[in-house]
């Protein structure tokens, strides 16, 4: 999988063979400037990086799934031992 960097490398160089064949050299620099400006505004991610953040995510989903059932569990529990404690 090509990652940010090696994208936005491979852009450069199609916009830099491409403004190599006309005399536009001060568009190039623009445009590189440009666009390095706008995907660094845009703070993206490598998909690597999504992926773990997502893996991650299910991981602390399944702990927090599991303590919520433990937690209705004693309370459960705290019920029954309450209701017993009230009974003569």
């Amino acid at each position: 999988m090509i990652n940010r960097n090696d994208w936005f490398e491979d852009l450069q160089k199609n916009i830099s063979d491409l403004i190599a064949r006309s005399p536009a050299a001060d568009i190039e620099r623009n445009v590189k400037g440009f666009l390095g400006q706008t995907f660094t505004r845009l703070d993206l991610i490598t998909r690597e990086e999504f992926d773990i953040q997502t893996e991650l995510l299910a991981r602390t989903r399944a702990k927090v799934d599991a303590l919520e059932a433990q937690m209705i569990a004693l309370e459960a529990r705290l019920i029954m031992l309450e209701g017993k404690a009230s009974q003569p």
